[in-house]
């Protein structure tokens, strides 16, 4: 049997496309997640149409790039190879860039192993991630009507959010049958396919029983479907469909440029843990490998019974 041989052409077109995916669902990530500036996110899809350009010309993917190709990259920045070659400062940036692009591909285990490992780091102090007071949360949740199945479904999906500490990506790959409301609990699937087993308290049971009885049926109709939240089709909600209903209801009440669907796990974790809830359960329930990571929110916990306190001690402030 003859075996169909692909053209360079064909090989070259393909790479590109399949770039062009990832490239959109790092800037979604940087945008909806992280809260990038616009200035920022076009500056980084320059450097990586770039990049892209350069591994179409050795018929590479990103995700098939090693060490080579990123050194051979970056050669070709200094020494401009035919265009004006880059200032040091641009080319650090650049180099930020395909940094924070390959941690992404190996956050989402597109690649094995990261070929810009080998590269110095720019040194930055970490940013502690934005929470959202109990109030803004309540704000938040309660300002989706539950009139339509749109908004049954918004309920739903972000009472699950918070009340789980979900991550974006375990929330629009949840199933209907992962979803056990008469015992309480659901078992997304975090990094690694990992599942595990997190409470679902009552407000989240309810709207997602709302959702199930009046929303969901008249958004999928016929169709056999699995995924527990569905699109205006019936079909799977991606997560870049999540971003952008988790932004247009925080504009709606006034938190437009303060949270994504991440801040919504941190402050699940945050509230947790000013609630007294031990650091082993809390790291348990978000599903960290390492309880380092849930360390970062005792800070914060912290931080924010500082700030309550210093608001409504009577003696906390000396005059």
């Amino acid at each position: 049997m003859a075996v169909a041989v692909e053209k360079p052409e064909e090989r070259e077109s393909t790479v590109e496309a399949r770039f062009e995916a990832l490239l959109l669902d790092f800037l979604a990530h940087l945008e909806f997640e992280r809260g990038l500036a616009r200035n920022t996110l076009d500056a980084y899809r320059t450097d990586l149409l770039q990049f892209g350009t350069f591994l179409a010309t050795r018929h590479r993917s990103a995700t098939e790039a090693d060490r080579a190709d990123i050194a051979d990259f970056l050669a070709d920045l200094a020494t401009g190879n035919g265009q004006p070659s880059c200032s040091p400062a641009t080319i650090n940036r650049k180099t930020a860039c395909l940094r924070s692009f390959y941690r992404h591909l190996r956050r989402e285990e597109l690649v094995d192993s990261d070929p810009t490992a080998a590269l110095s780091p720019p040194s930055k102090s970490r940013k502690l991630p934005r929470v959202l007071t109990y109030a803004e949360v309540k704000r938040l949740l309660e300002s989706v009507g539950a009139g339509d199945p749109i908004g049954l479904r918004d309920r739903a999906m972000l009472e699950v959010m918070y009340g789980c500490g979900l991550r974006a990506s375990e929330a629009v790959g949840l199933d209907v049958n992962e979803v056990d409301l008469r015992r309480g609990f659901v078992r997304p699937h975090g990094k690694g396919n990992k599942e595990r087993i997190v409470p679902l308290g009552r407000q989240a049971s309810a709207a997602v029983r709302r959702y199930l009885r009046a929303g969901r049926p008249e958004l999928v109709g016929s169709a056999a479907q699995s995924r527990l939240f569905v699109n205006f089709r019936g079909g799977p909600l991606t997560r870049q469909g999540l971003y952008k209903i988790i932004r247009r209801r925080a504009k709606e009440v006034g938190l437009e440029g303060r949270m994504s669907p991440h801040t919504l796990r941190h402050s699940f974790a945050t509230h947790l843990l000013s609630g007294g809830c031990d650091l082993r359960s809390v790291q348990e329930m978000l599903g960290h490998a390492d309880v380092a990571t849930t360390q970062l929110y005792t800070h914060l916990s912290g931080e924010r019974i500082k700030e309550v306190y210093f608001k409504t001690h009577p003696r906390a402030l000396v005059k």
